[in-house]
């Protein structure tokens, strides 16, 4: 088959039977148009000419780009590649899968950065008013606490904010989720967080509801509409720089930060694992590894002869 018409029926299968997200889906659609491109421009036009040294070379090549790609993203775009390989040779597309002997790369380990408590506070404070301390007219203001205060309360992913509806609070103080695979799981709510909830659902929603057509998103923006993924990221950008933190600072670092501090408050890491919605324990313990600097620190303040 040729190749272009063999990765349009991959995507299709992975959109409809596999369920993945549309970010993943975008993030495979991305991959394989370059790797098409490159079988392309390799005089390949034919997955049956496929051949393992040939996905050796392309994996080898795009290792080799200036500036040399993310492991992460080398790792993603083989799985990619590998995954569309399977998928042509198991329903009979291809004869064979030439990426049998394919490895991944080996990720460098990273320590997730998270903010320190006082930052995270700094952050939320300065995103808008607490609740006792709003102004009526400070619609945004208490809009945009709301936003910080729940996904720091849950860890939730910024695209799972944003799909909320006004019906999944209806559990009084957890919070239902809808994740990747459209996978739901239930995420306790602090009480902080549930009071900026109830200032916004009682005093700013309602008037935002009313400036644009009826919507059950927890979230509006300012002319009524939902609140998109990437004014929500704005208003984290925002918040970052009216507290000053030179960290740079995403919906990921709330959410790193989250399970970083229940975690360093003695919470169980499969506990961790569940509120996140990490479908692995491994993904989730990487929370749990300890820098040398810590190591060192905890070394010499509890170690008697290390001074």
């Amino acid at each position: 088959m040729q190749v272009d018409r063999a990765v349009d029926a991959y995507l299709r299968h992975v959109a409809i039977e596999r369920g993945l997200s549309p970010h993943t889906s975008a993030a495979y659609r991305r991959d394989l148009a370059g790797y098409a491109q490159w079988l392309d421009a390799a005089g390949i036009g034919d997955t049956d000419e496929v051949t393992a040294d040939v996905v050796s070379a392309f994996v080898a090549d795009r290792a080799a780009a200036d500036p040399p790609p993310a492991s992460s993203s080398l790792a993603r775009l083989q799985s990619a590649v590998r995954s569309f390989h399977r998928f042509l040779a198991r329903e009979g597309i291809a004869t064979e899968d030439p990426t049998g002997r394919l490895r991944p790369p080996k990720a460098a380990r990273r320590l997730p950065k998270a903010l320190t408590i006082a930052q995270v506070e700094a952050l939320l404070d300065a995103s808008g008013p607490a609740a006792e301390d709003a102004a009526p007219g400070d619609l945004v203001g208490m809009r945009d606490r709301a936003l910080l205060e729940l996904l720091y309360a849950t860890g939730a992913r910024i695209s799972e904010i944003v799909q909320l509806d006004v019906d999944d609070l209806a559990h009084g103080d957890v919070l239902r989720v809808r994740g990747k695979g459209d996978k739901e799981r239930i995420v306790p709510i602090g009480s902080y967080a549930r009071a900026a909830l109830d200032a916004y659902l009682t005093r700013v929603r309602p008037e935002l509801a009313r400036r644009g057509a009826a919507s059950p998103r927890l979230f509006l923006g300012v002319r009524g509409a939902p609140l998109s993924r990437q004014s929500a990221w704005a208003v984290i950008g925002h918040a970052a720089e009216r507290a000053q933190l030179t960290a740079h600072v995403s919906p990921h670092t709330l959410r790193h930060s989250f399970a970083t501090h229940l975690l360093q408050g003695g919470a169980d890491v499969r506990v961790v694992q569940e509120l996140l919605g990490h479908a692995s324990v491994a993904t989730t313990q990487i929370y749990t590894y300890v820098s040398p600097d810590a190591l060192r620190d905890v070394y010499v303040t509890a170690h008697p002869r290390a001074r």
